[in-house]
């Protein structure tokens, strides 16, 4: 049996199997993408497929504290889409 990788989202703090969540990276250069591959080199924060988890951390700005730049709503609506998929 292969093992299935776990990864913690940054707003509920639970644990996940990787292909449930939605990877953040922001790398050296201070450039801020969502990473549907979860292969991109930088600092990475992970967060739950859902729409209240992503309301929440808008709203708190949970990733802007975790990656250490401000967001941008790009990001967001990008993340909104991911999500709608």
């Amino acid at each position: 049996m292969k093992k299935i990788p776990y990864r913690m989202c940054v707003v509920t703090r639970e644990r996940f199997p990787k292909q449930e969540l939605i990877r953040v990276v922001v790398n050296k250069d201070g450039i801020v993408t969502v990473d549907e591959t979860g292969k991109l080199n930088g600092k990475g924060a992970y967060i739950k497929r859902d729409r209240d988890v992503l309301n929440k951390a808008i709203s708190n700005k949970i990733l802007d504290r975790t990656l250490g730049v401000t967001i941008s709503d790009d990001i967001y609506n990008e993340l909104r889409r991911v999500i709608g998929e």
